[in-house]
């Protein structure tokens, strides 16, 4: 049974909600909420114009039929993706990471902050590994990015458990 579905722009608010909650978890050790607060309207537009975007697949991951995390990829590089704070440890991560991966036609790519171990964890459990290169994040205060990336022999069978 599948945990995506293509998003559509009713799906935004949900999508802002479930990545503003976890960012501010997550991230606010990088990302400290009283000098640099959750960039929400700045988001929510990017949202839009993915979505929009013939060139990006912008997904919703359900957990009982609401929405519960977000996926976008364009080509084999994984954009966005993240779920609700509630389903952390739960493996609907993983799952959807499974499915996530049937999107790419080669070897996947994608970039997250140095900083966000628990996502550095999760994607390195799935197989991805870090290039080495690293380039600073667009927004402030500009942490570093760095690049992993999954080889199409490695894909493996996702975990019961996942960690992000």
């Amino acid at each position: 049974m599948s945990v995506l579905r293509e998003a559509t722009p009713a799906d935004v608010e949900a999508i802002m909600d479930v990545q503003q909650e976890a960012s501010i978890r997550a991230l606010s050790g990088i990302f400290p909420q009283d000098r640099h607060p959750f960039p929400r309207a700045e988001l929510t537009a990017r949202w839009v114009d993915e979505i929009a975007d013939p060139t990006v697949r912008v997904l919703v991951i359900l957990s009982h039929g609401q929405v519960a995390g977000y996926v976008a990829v364009k080509d084999d590089q994984l954009l966005h993706f993240g779920t609700a704070t509630s389903t952390w440890g739960t493996g609907l991560a993983a799952a959807a990471h499974a499915e996530i991966l049937e999107l790419f036609s080669g070897q996947g790519r994608l970039w997250v902050l140095t900083g966000n171990r628990r996502a550095r964890r999760f994607y390195e459990k799935m197989g991805w590994r870090a290039t080495g290169r690293c380039v600073p994040e667009d927004f402030p205060p500009h942490p570093e990015l760095m690049e992993y990336h999954l080889p199409t022999g490695s894909r493996r069978s996702s975990p019961a458990h996942d960690a992000t």
